[in-house]
């Protein structure tokens, strides 16, 4: 190729994806800089049961980049709630993304790592977990069985869950969810910039009615033979079959040598299971020539059924809400996306997550294994601390020891005065 031409080709590259980037429309792009809280509305809500948790300003314990902030859970055992307001839009006719990353730093056992979409309007100061929502998607821990990634859409006043499973990432390190909803009602869930679901909204989603179902009339046919195996009409029972006894005499039995018939009776021998024995004779089975299957009734279109062109339409988002409950804080968020261009939302996060993905786990690494050391440390310093005070009680004890020793000591020799005494006085008398 031509200098020229390789120009020509850079050139293009560069327009095409110029063009991409310019035409993306963005909602809401949250990176959480110092002005963040001019933009977000902390609720009221459990704060009159003192149960309401704060959020704090921070880029985390380790951290990729120290300049890179989110806002992060603060207070164990708290509810917490805060909102954002954008330019409210409809995604009919567009692609709709919602993304953002998600960093668990206390090892999270049970809570919520999930963002809300709300439409229509709502008073942000009491923002909570009643308010209705439009979509809810990310991540959620609790215990051993739940560690999953929500995806609910609401529908007509009613909230569904995605009927798939999404298994979410559990570790104390940054990780992007995003999640992609299309015009032709089909979506994509990724995490990391990697896909773990997709499918549509039909099949995925209980939303409609299905458009078919089971002919509630349809009988099976008194013909229709469902039995896959039958009897070998040709098997025949061997002879003496039904002679074999289900027991034998145990041939290695021996009588004891302490036996006494006229004491102990006649003795017989024990049985065993006859090995020879099979059971009541069966025939065996063979594959049935007229087996046609397991009978289903058919199918017909569900009555009830209306299609919906518009399944996939939220008409007037309004607002990017989090709304969480977590026995333990320090879930941390960042870089909150709202858009109508995954190639936008996948750039977006190669240049924040994947950029700093590495050092952040070097810098997780570094204090994992400074806190290994200082738990070793101080089970060093319980260690010498309990040897201290095993000398100490020892010493403690062999003093009083000792002043045991004294008092006898004393007692016996309180004792010979007594009775030097008592022979003085008798040897006086005579």
């Amino acid at each position: 190729m031509t200098m020229a031409g390789r120009r020509s080709l850079l050139y293009a590259v560069f327009l095409l994806l110029f063009v991409t980037f310019v035409s993306a429309e963005v909602f809401l792009e949250e990176r959480f800089d110092d002005s963040w809280e001019s933009r977000w509305v902390q609720s009221d809500w459990k704060k009159d049961e003192s149960l309401a948790g704060d959020w704090v300003h921070t880029a985390g314990k380790w951290n990729g980049d120290p300049n890179d902030k989110g806002i992060q859970t603060h207070t164990d055992y708290r509810f917490f709630a805060i909102s954002a307001a954008y330019p409210e839009f409809s995604n009919k006719d567009k692609t709709l993304v919602l993304q953002f990353s998600v960093k668990h730093e206390q090892k999270l056992d049970c809570g919520g790592g999930y963002v809300k979409l709300l439409s229509g309007e709502i008073d942000q100061k009491n923002f909570s977990g009643e308010t209705p929502y439009s979509i809810m998607f990310g991540p959620d821990i609790c215990g051993y069985s739940t560690k999953k990634v929500h995806a609910i859409l609401s529908y007509k006043g009613k909230n569904h869950p995605i009927k798939k499973d999404v298994p979410c990432e559990t570790d104390q390190l940054t990780h992007v969810y995003t999640f992609i909803l299309r015009p032709d009602a089909t979506y994509s869930i990724l995490v990391d910039n990697k896909d773990k679901q997709s499918g549509s909204l039909y099949k995925d989603w209980d939303l409609l009615p299905p458009k078919t179902i089971k002919d509630p009339d349809a009988k099976k046919p008194e013909d229709w033979d469902d039995k896959e195996y039958i009897p070998d009409p040709e098997d025949k029972k061997p002879e003496g079959y039904d002679d074999i006894p289900k027991e034998i005499t145990d041939p290695d039995a021996t009588k004891p040598e302490d036996w006494n018939d006229e004491e102990d009776g006649e003795w017989t021998a024990p049985t065993i299971a006859n090995p020879e024995y099979k059971g009541p004779w069966k025939p065996k089975k063979i594959k049935n020539p007229n087996y046609k299957g397991k009978w289903k009734a058919p199918l017909i279109d569900n009555p009830d059924f209306k299609d919906d062109p518009e399944l996939y339409v939220f008409p007037n988002l309004k607002y990017l809400g989090i709304e969480l409950w977590q026995v333990k804080s320090g879930t941390l968020f960042d870089n909150i996306l709202i858009s109508d261009d995954p190639e936008y939302a996948k750039k977006l996060a190669e240049e924040t997550w994947a950029k700093h993905k590495d050092a952040e786990k070097e810098a997780f690494d570094e204090a994992e294994k400074k806190k290994e050391e200082e738990e070793k440390e101080k089970e060093s310093d319980d260690d010498e601390e309990d040897t201290d005070e095993k000398e100490e009680k020892s010493d403690d004890e062999d003093a009083e020891e000792l002043g045991d020793e004294r008092k006898e000591d004393k007692k016996e020799h309180e004792f010979d005065n007594e009775h030097k005494e008592e022979d003085k006085k008798e040897h006086d008398e005579l």
